[in-house]
């Protein structure tokens, strides 16, 4: 499953949608707080830049110190809630531990929340009642099942991971979705015996190559959701990316499976573009 191929069907309506936006003079615009200079938070918020200047959607990305204070930095979120032309505000995470990350993904308003972690929208998904946006890579992930006609309805679904970010809100989501859910997780015992009677398995443990082939079963659909860095002398900066599951390993034995990287990623970002066209539309609709 080519998350690439996924993503540019997104693009392909965001483009249109974008237009009409543009001919009622408004452009749709995206709040992004950086805090701090970790190499992978400056790639990914790098990366969402480019794809919103190629889709004429306004990037405005505030970069902080490690050591920013909680209130600089809540100020900041204020502002962008403040900004008539930002339409979407994107908190980069993680932030530093002396900053109380609830108390911030919790100041931003919560219909520009298009990350969906407003503990109002997060409450609102749990319970299947409208929340403004979902969280971006477990909605890639659901988008990328539909976009290939893989049933969601009635499967097993095994999800590896419970962060707030990916496991416990992709849950919900597949629960919505009429799956039957199990949540696994470091605490788990005999994980194998779970992962094996998954129809769909979704991986975000952020270990590299951790799920194998016996524990997963021939027919599974596989989403691999996590990205980590292995030493690999033969590139030029040292490394290659793979996922949480054995990619070689399983590319002949399951039904169907995503690679790392192309495969959620692209999905993510594209779902990050769809929800800021989307909180734009609603000015257009107030119009």
């Amino acid at each position: 499953m080519c998350g690439k191929t996924c993503a540019q069907s997104i693009y392909s309506t965001l483009a249109a949608n974008i237009k009409i936006l543009y001919d009622n003079n408004i452009i749709p615009g995206l709040g992004v707080i950086l805090v701090g200079s970790r190499p992978d938070s400056q790639t990914y918020v790098n990366m969402k830049s480019k794809m919103c200047e190629k889709y004429n959607i306004t990037s405005k990305v505030i970069k902080l110190s490690e050591e920013v204070d909680e209130a600089t930095l809540l100020n900041e979120v204020d502002l962008l809630n403040n900004n008539n032309d930002i339409h979407g505000i994107l908190i980069q995470l993680p932030l530093p531990s002396h900053i109380d990350e609830d108390k911030v993904l919790n100041r931003v308003d919560r219909i520009k929340d298009v990350d969906g972690f407003h503990i109002e929208n997060v409450g609102r998904l749990s319970v299947n009642k409208n929340p403004e946006y979902y969280p971006c890579t477990p909605h890639g992930c659901i988008e990328l099942l539909k976009y290939y006609n893989y049933d969601i309805q009635g499967k097993h679904a095994v999800v590896v991971g419970r962060s707030r970010i990916v496991g416990l809100p992709l849950a919900h989501l597949l629960l919505h979705n009429n799956a039957t859910v199990s949540i696994c997780h470091s605490k788990t015992i005999d994980l194998h015996s779970i992962t094996r009677t998954a129809d769909l398995l979704f991986v975000a443990c952020g270990q590299a190559k951790y799920i194998t082939s016996e524990m997963v079963k021939d027919d599974a659909i596989v989403i691999d959701i996590g990205i980590n860095p292995v030493d690999d002398s033969t590139k030029k900066n040292g490394y290659r990316l793979v996922g949480d599951v054995d990619y070689d390993m399983l590319v002949n034995k399951v039904k169907a499976i995503t690679p790392v990287p192309g495969g959620v990623g692209p999905m993510t970002i594209a779902m990050l573009l769809q929800h800021t066209v989307s909180a734009a539309q609603r000015q257009l609709i107030a119009i």
